[in-house]
């Protein structure tokens, strides 16, 4: 189990500033009853804000990161959060996620910030596991035929390249064609503060788990 001492708490600046909005779209989104996997969690702000927000859900936290899921742990215990599970060791990337079924996706500021092979693991991981009809959240920074990119989102791509030339800024059209390649349909896109968007996939078509192909 990670570390659940306080002293175990990272903190992001971001997460006070976007986590109200972003509930905001969630608590429209989001089923009545049942469990939200959350890929790539971080600290685990914002599961814990999300989890106290919507307690008639189960939140489902992962990170590849043992140093980010040693901050889960410690802010949900930090929280005293019955509904917050004990987060999951989970790489999108990976063919195998050590979850089945859930019930809706988020995945918030991961697709700018990792390989292209994360987003790809991330559409097929959802589209495997999630029901008819069944939401994936994803919010962040992305290009978009027709709309200028933000000064503050052109610093930011070259910034993140500069980090990793496997970074960057994700153009939306191609995201939503990696999605329906998985089952997933692009239902809505959401102008959020600070250049953001709130991208929301629906499931509309079943697909075989751990493979992505749609029979």
């Amino acid at each position: 189990m990670p570390d659940p001492s306080p002293d175990a708490r990272r903190s992001a600046p971001a997460v006070a500033r976007n986590r109200e909005p972003i509930a905001a779209q969630l608590l429209q989104l989001l089923p009545a009853t049942g469990l939200v996997l959350e890929i790539a969690s971080g600290t685990g702000e914002h599961a814990v804000y999300f989890a106290r927000r919507m307690p008639h859900l189960t939140w489902q936290p992962s990170d590849p990161s043992p140093e980010a899921r040693a901050s889960i742990a410690a802010w949900t215990a930090a929280e005293g959060l019955a509904n917050v599970r004990p987060p999951l060791a989970l790489d999108a990337a990976a063919t195998n996620w050590p979850v089945d079924k859930v019930d809706a996706v988020v995945c918030v500021n991961m697709i700018h910030i990792s390989p292209w092979e994360a987003t790809e693991g991330l559409m097929r991981g959802a589209g495997a596991r999630l029901p008819p009809d069944g939401v994936l959240f994803a919010y962040g920074a992305f290009l978009q035929d027709g709309v200028p990119t933000a000064p503050s989102n052109v610093a930011f791509d070259a910034d993140l390249k500069r980090q990793d030339p496997r970074f960057g800024l994700r153009h939306l059209r191609d995201v939503a064609a990696c999605a329906a390649k998985n089952g997933l349909a692009l239902a809505r896109v959401v102008e959020m503060p600070s250049n953001n968007l709130s991208l929301v996939f629906r499931k509309v078509m079943a697909v075989s788990p751990g493979t992505g192909a749609v029979p």
